[in-house]
């Protein structure tokens, strides 16, 4: 037998704090910036509080705030489980967290005063970005060297796309972030004019790609198998779909580009990627789908399966969606519109939200010790808040992107313009109130999801945790193809 050791649950517990208050956070901020486009006297006349200042916010909060905090938690509970070893390099690994936190409150802190880049999901300053290259690396070491360390050969599924998402990220934040400072809130880009534009949505897409993809699939290849309690329902189906995202959807970022000056052929390149990109978009959300087989009664009894397999669906409806607006003949009536605001939130309040409010509820008892969440039926209110919210917004937004996309492409027969912009924007109002509802349940439901899991966090609070020390074996066997790895008892 080997030196007994204890899984280090401590940072995870802190990033499940971290995520619930930036969750909120950002959401809060989506809801007033909702609002301000339906009754624009919201922005109160300052300036700091306009749309064009605290979109950023919301944006930098949800993503990366809420996601991050979420996706860097659940990868340090992950491969603890999956390599049966503890958590490596354990102080760096509390400076993740804190130097994340940091980061992020600079970014929020900064931005609606104008201290800003201007770029889409990279709008953080020099200083910020430099904080986060350093936790990054810092995040990745943490984690590879977990993964060193695992006690089981076979790396599962999971741990594969939680380390491209590590790789790929850092590379995409790096080289989109290199600037020249002029001054510590200052700095311009090395690259100018149409590079700039194709260096910023290589980047801004396989953010999509990697940050909001393949690290929330790593999350759902280890919970959904885990939450249905059974193998995936094809292992070797999710190591295709692994290569082929990953080839294909660093290709596709110009297809943001359409109809501007880029040169058509990378348009067209970024369109054929796009449509190539199906393949393994609706392949994973199949295979999660489907790992359900036979399980499908835990949809009555579990919240937390109504949030993944919910999840999955938007998974694959906003995939597909967003392959189809990458045509440039459909592009031609999306861009610009609120359809493409729809398509984004249906995959980041559906799939990227709900697959971690899912996961959250899967890890959060057992990384607390608790034997189930403190409210189940807070939780159920949580699934309907959401659901709610999340079709009003989406449809809503389809309608007035369409509306509006038509109305612009109208033309009397001397080809003039049937509508002003003007009757475009007025046409369209209702479906902006009908949004800000939509997301002010959203809202409601994140703070029931924080109030459940202050409440479950109780013993954690009052430090009546304490690990057990676990006798690791010489050779643990790996498991059966497609099953999770059995996690070891951690806690008393």
């Amino acid at each position: 037998m080997q030196t007994p050791e204890a899984y280090d649950d401590h940072v995870i517990r802190l990033f499940l704090l971290a995520a619930a208050v930036w969750g909120i956070v950002g959401m809060s901020i989506g809801v007033l910036a909702a609002t301000q486009l339906a009754w624009p006297a919201l922005n109160f006349e300052v300036p700091w509080l306009t749309f064009s200042r605290i979109r950023a916010n919301h944006t930098f909060g949800v993503i990366f705030a809420f996601g991050g905090s979420a996706l860097m938690g659940s990868c340090y509970y992950v491969v603890q489980r999956t390599g049966h070893t503890r958590l490596a390099l354990g102080k760096l690994a509390l400076f993740t967290f804190w130097g994340w936190q940091l980061a992020c409150v600079l970014a929020m802190a900064t931005m609606p005063f104008g201290i800003t880049q201007s770029k889409e999901y990279a709008e953080p300053e020099w200083f910020v970005d430099l904080l986060v290259a350093v936790v990054w690396v810092s995040f990745g070491t943490v984690f590879f060297a977990t993964l060193a360390r695992r006690r089981i050969r076979h790396i599962y599924v999971a741990n594969w796309y939680y380390g491209a998402f590590i790789i790929a990220v850092g590379l995409l934040h790096i080289v989109n972030n290199l600037a020249l400072p002029v001054s510590l809130t200052k700095s311009y880009p090395v690259y100018s004019g149409v590079v700039d534009a194709m260096v910023q949505w290589w980047y801004g897409h396989n953010a999509v790609a990697f940050f909001l993809t393949a690290g929330f699939l790593g999350m759902m290849y280890y919970f959904v198998p885990r939450q249905a309690q059974q193998p995936l329902w094809s292992y070797r189906f999710s190591i295709v779909n692994f290569w082929a995202l990953i080839s294909i959807y660093m290709w596709a970022g110009s297809h943001h580009l359409m109809y501007t000056a880029l040169p058509d052929w990378v348009q067209s390149v970024g369109m054929a990627f796009s449509l190539v990109l199906l393949m393994p978009s609706l392949g994973s959300a199949a295979n999660g789908l489907l790992t359900f087989n036979g399980a499908w009664d835990k949809l009555r009894t579990d919240p937390a399966v109504k949030f993944m397999v919910l999840a999955l669906v938007f998974y694959a409806a906003s995939t597909f969606e967003g392959s189809m607006l990458a045509i440039k003949s459909a592009n031609s009536l999306s861009h610009y519109t609120d359809w493409t605001v729809a398509h984004v939130h249906s995959g980041a309040i559906g799939w990227v939200a709900m697959i971690t409010i899912g996961s959250l509820y899967a890890m959060a008892p057992r990384a607390l010790d608790r034997p189930a969440m403190h409210s189940k039926p807070a939780m159920e209110l949580h699934f309907w808040l959401h659901t709610a919210g999340l079709l009003l917004y989406v449809a809503s937004m389809w309608a007035s992107g369409i509306t509006a996309g038509l109305m612009w492409r109208a033309t009397n027969p001397d080809g003039s313009l049937t509508y002003s912009f003007l009757a475009s924007l007025i046409a369209i109002k209702p479906y902006y109130w009908i949004r800000a509802f939509g997301g002010l349940l959203i809202l409601s439901g994140m703070v029931v999801m924080a109030w459940n899991l202050w409440h479950t966090a109780a013993m954690a609070r009052a430090k009546l945790i304490k690990p057990i020390l676990v006798p690791l074996p010489e050779h643990i066997p790996d498991p059966v193809e497609g099953q999770v790895p059995a996690p070891l008892p951690a806690r008393t």
